[in-house]
């Protein structure tokens, strides 16, 4: 993609956190994201990456966040490297004022992005278990921290860029659903035990030569952790309908990440955030078709029939293992 003149608020936003002293920078708007401007921007001593939260994200349904969580973003940076270095990309400064998070940039020559090699029907188990490993270590460093909690007050942002476009714009299309959805919104605020990236998707994750690396943290919050392994995990049984001849692969790959994720939970009962996750999983499955944020490649009436279906039966009966809502999927592919 060619270059073009960075927005003046991006340089406005580097040059007063000190990394730059141009009145003109060129950069190349990269895509993918919904609720952010995002550019690679070239300045003196080098690439870095910038973004700008939107009040508006960029879907067919009227959905609205506060642009303030750019500040939360930054800060989950941090937190994600003092708990397990190099999983996140380096914070290099955040403009309260206009919104910019600059960030260190990671050259797709020697990063993949994950959501790429699973269309293409790569189901690579090390990098499940990888990401299952990466995650769990984030909770358990937060957990261990609880001062974070007041950093992370960031109820109101995870409601409205979360829990009300997933779950309750779920629940009005589903009036008979209703009740199991909003059930599921208050399991999720009234179990907060640690930091939440809350967009742990393939999209979101590169695959490095160290390990995975997670970005886009803007819905961090102080939460329920099996609503980031229910996310992750949500993912993984979608990209079968995206690519059905490796649907064995992924299943596998749901089940290595879910254990080696739990297998390092220190913070409270593996089986209990287990169950919440399971019983999360079917309504984040259901609002991925009928929720504000439908995924763009189940374009199939037959596709979004599966996933009522099953996300309706497991609602309606509750699992308490992650591996009954793969079996249960998997049985009705």
């Amino acid at each position: 993609m060619a270059k073009a003149e960075v927005p003046t608020e991006f340089i406005q936003a580097l040059n007063e956190l000190g990394l730059s002293n141009a009145t003109s920078l060129y950069g190349t708007p990269l895509t993918g994201g919904v609720s952010s401007d995002i550019w690679c921007i070239e300045t003196e001593k080098g690439f870095v990456c910038a973004k700008r939260a939107l009040s508006k994200l960029r879907v067919a349904a009227d959905w609205h966040a506060p642009v303030e969580r750019n500040l939360f973003e930054a800060r989950w940076l941090q937190v994600a490297h003092q708990a397990s270095a190099g999983c996140a990309p380096k914070l290099l400064g955040q403009h309260p004022e206009l919104g910019v998070l600059v960030m260190q940039y990671l050259d797709p020559a020697h990063y993949r992005l994950w959501k790429h090699e699973l269309q293409t029907g790569k189901a690579d188990a090390h990098t499940a278990n990888a990401v299952g490993q990466v995650l769990s270590r984030i909770h358990s460093y937060a957990a261990r921290n609880s001062q974070l909690a007041k950093e992370f007050a960031t109820d109101k942002i995870f409601f409205e860029i979360r829990l009300a476009p997933y779950l309750l714009a779920t629940a009005e299309r589903h009036p008979k659903l209703a009740h199991a959805l909003e059930q599921l919104l208050m399991q999720t605020q009234n179990n907060a035990k640690t930091l939440v990236h809350g967009d742990v998707s393939p999209k979101n994750i590169l695959v490095g030569s160290q390990g995975p690396v997670l970005l886009d943290a803007e819905c961090a919050t102080w939460s329920d952790p099996a609503f980031d392994l229910a996310f992750c995990l949500n993912h993984l049984l979608l990209k079968c309908l995206w690519a059905p001849s490796s649907a064995s692969g992924f299943l596998h790959c749901f089940e290595v990440l879910s254990n080696s994720y739990l297998q390092s939970v220190d913070w409270e009962l593996p089986d209990a955030l287990e169950a919440r996750a399971a019983r999360l999983l079917p309504g984040l499955l259901l609002a991925r078709v009928d929720g504000k944020s439908p995924v763009e490649y189940v374009t199939e009436e037959h596709q979004r029939d599966h996933i009522r279906r099953v996300a309706t039966t497991l609602l309606l009966k509750p699992a308490t293992h992650l591996r009954e809502v793969a079996h249960a999927w998997a049985k009705d592919l």
